[in-house]
């Protein structure tokens, strides 16, 4: 799944997170310090561009040369490394490219951020009939956010044909690895559909799933500092009393906690995914050899596998009821969460509604970063049962014994006995 379009993936992968905290303590410790003294200082929170020449601004231009030099050393010291490797261009510089333009989008919602106080304090002013406030106030804004949204589109739209690209040749990397050791996989149950059914939906559902998850960690670096920095504005919380950085640290508890109680409610539902996948392939293994033999997918037989796959659904019904109770229930709270513990600030009337959509939103941002095993966790039981799957051909290709539900399948169907759960 991984070796064969990065090269020497357990050494890349863990090279790459070490240099990444490097890259990350480096900027935080030393770079972004040298580049203050050099005049790359950063503006203040409240002084930020509201359209797009924040990009232009000389701490975040300070930041590009950065990245791209942290980036292009790692990338060119594995090019070197895997100079044989067929997938090393796309594999190692497409995936500093999609990382960078990701971060790129992170700070589009940076600006919109930034742009949300002035446009919240004009309808504040414009609803308390303040005088001053026309409608051309209104439309510059307005031109400003199609500038922003324009750009936003035009970044997402190239990230998501560059990012299709990316995950076809992975999956084509996977193919041609597992046909080439054809002979010694063909004998693994379902091991056509795991070729090409398993490799697709693994490279389809990695691509949403890695995506978010670097979306996340980008999200994570780049509005911990501001959520920091409007922390300041909501100082005194609901039964706590004064708390410092009380946002930074609500937003760090809420969504452990809710990645803790998703994970506790989910713990059974990777095997029982990865079941339904073997009850359904054996159906319909049955019912293909039915089409071109009279005396397969008999109505006992046919009758036997359906009633398996009718129980692992039920079953999975059952276990996704609690898991949906308590999914449902964090995601609800999730939504008064924030104003909850705002509430003694905004009777204050210590920010004005600009400021609090600004907290909103950045609080909204931190927080789902935090929670991304709550928001993909369905998606993460799909993939971990397709993992599974796959993993039988790793052991097959390495002629290492095969896992335990692969190795009671091959049993069965020797001992000339269908069974559908393996």
């Amino acid at each position: 799944m991984f070796h064969s379009f990065f090269p020497q993936p357990k050494v890349f992968f863990t090279s790459l997170v070490i240099w990444t905290l490097a890259a990350i303590f480096g900027w935080y410790f030393f770079a972004a310090g040298h580049g203050a003294s050099l005049g790359f200082a950063s503006v203040p929170e409240e002084q930020q561009p509201i359209d797009l020449s924040f990009f232009l601004l000389r701490e975040n231009l300070w930041f590009y040369g950065y990245f791209f030099l942290t980036a292009g050393i790692f990338c060119c010291a594995w090019h070197l490394k895997a100079r044989s490797h067929p997938w090393k261009t796309w594999s190692i510089w497409g995936s500093a490219l999609i990382i960078f333009v990701t971060y790129f989008s992170v700070q589009i919602s940076v600006v919109i951020n930034n742009w949300r106080r002035p446009f919240g304090d004009l309808l504040q002013n414009a609803l308390a009939k303040k005088p001053g406030i026309t409608v051309e106030n209104f439309y510059d804004l307005f031109l400003v956010f199609a500038q922003i949204a324009f750009l936003a589109m035009f970044v997402s739209i190239l990230t998501d044909f560059f990012t299709s690209h990316y995950i076809f040749r992975w999956r084509t990397a996977m193919n041609n690895f597992y046909m080439s050791n054809w002979e010694k996989l063909r004998h693994i149950e379902g091991a056509s559909q795991r070729v090409q059914e398993d490799t697709m939906r693994f490279s389809s559902t990695l691509e949403g799933l890695g995506i978010n998850l670097i979306n996340s960690v980008m999200t994570l670096v780049v509005f911990l500092p501001i959520m920091l920095a409007l922390s300041h504005y909501v100082t005194t919380l609901p039964v706590l009393g004064e708390v410092p950085n009380s946002l930074f640290w609500l937003a760090i508890f809420w969504s452990a906690f809710g990645t803790a109680l998703l994970a506790v409610a989910g713990i059974k539902l990777p095997g029982l995914n990865f079941k339904n996948q073997r009850v359904e392939a054996a159906y319909r293994k049955e019912l293909v050899y039915g089409e071109d033999h009279a005396d397969r997918a008999q109505p006992p037989t046919v009758q036997e596998l359906f009633s398996r796959v009718r129980k692992n659904y039920f079953t999975l019904y059952f276990h996704y009821m609690y898991f949906n109770v308590a999914r449902s229930f964090y995601l609800q709270a999730d939504n008064l969460f924030v104003y909850f513990f705002m509430a003694p600030t905004l009777v204050a009337g210590a920010i004005t509604y600009g400021i609090f959509q600004q907290i909103a939103t950045a609080f909204g941002q931190v927080s789902s970063s935090f929670q991304y095993l709550v928001t993909s966790w369905s998606t993460i039981i799909e993939l971990l049962s397709i993992h599974k799957r796959l993993k039988a051909f790793e052991a097959a290709i390495d002629d290492e014994p095969l896992p335990d539900i692969d190795q009671r399948y091959l049993e069965r169907e020797a001992a000339g006995v269908v069974h559908a759960d393996g």
